[in-house]
């Protein structure tokens, strides 16, 4: 019989950081929602700080395995999880956040949040295609997922700013009787470069 707690210790030192990870994008998330409460900019800055804490653990992680030649499967599972939330959905309720509630706004996110998970998905499943013949992968297809930082540092420039809420930068536009924020594009952008056939040498 296996011991209680047998899957935590067969966790490598690597899938500690992925861990660490997934906690700094879910405390983004509370923080986000802290924000909608009581509309104190500073949790949005420390929602997009901690994104940023989650994008240190996830290159911390890749390193650490390839200098211990540790890697599982379960290590694999882990980081896509813990990059869907901290690079899919936390950039997503943190745009909401910053002020784009509109209902066009919400679709946008979700695409954006879906095409996180496809890429993801597709990177899982052609793994082993794309491996060269050392059996490493050697280049991305779509942008990973981790860029979306880029739009959690420019809603932090924005909020910094002043440009929030009702002072987003390039305004609000109602179209057939509904809100859209111009600036929310930038996620259909990001999401449609995740899930394009773009080939991307990976370090």
């Amino acid at each position: 019989m296996k011991k209680r707690f047998s899957m935590i210790r067969d966790f490598h030192l690597a899938d500690w950081f992925t861990l660490g990870n997934a906690v700094c994008g879910t405390g983004a998330l509370f923080s986000s929602m802290s924000y909608l409460d009581d509309s104190d900019v500073l949790h949005i800055y420390l929602a997009c700080a901690l994104v940023f804490a989650a994008l240190v653990f996830d290159v911390l992680d890749g390193r650490i395995a390839r200098w211990r030649q540790k890697a599982s499967l379960l290590g694999k599972e882990l980081d896509s999880l813990a990059d869907v939330i901290s690079f899919g959905v936390a950039p997503a309720i943190i745009g909401y956040g910053f002020g784009m509630r509109g209902l066009y706004d919400r679709v946008v996110l979700a695409y954006f949040v879906a095409c996180g998970v496809s890429r993801l998905a597709r990177y899982n499943v052609t793994t082993e295609e794309m491996s060269g013949s050392g059996g490493k992968v050697t280049h991305f297809e779509g942008t990973p997922i981790p860029t979306s930082f880029v739009i959690v540092l420019l809603l932090t420039v924005g909020a910094w700013s002043g440009a929030i809420g009702e002072s987003m930068w390039l305004g609000t536009w109602r179209v057939g009787g509904f809100t859209l924020h111009p600036l929310v594009l930038i996620y259909a952008i990001s999401g449609s470069l995740m899930i394009s056939r773009i080939r991307i040498p990976k370090p």
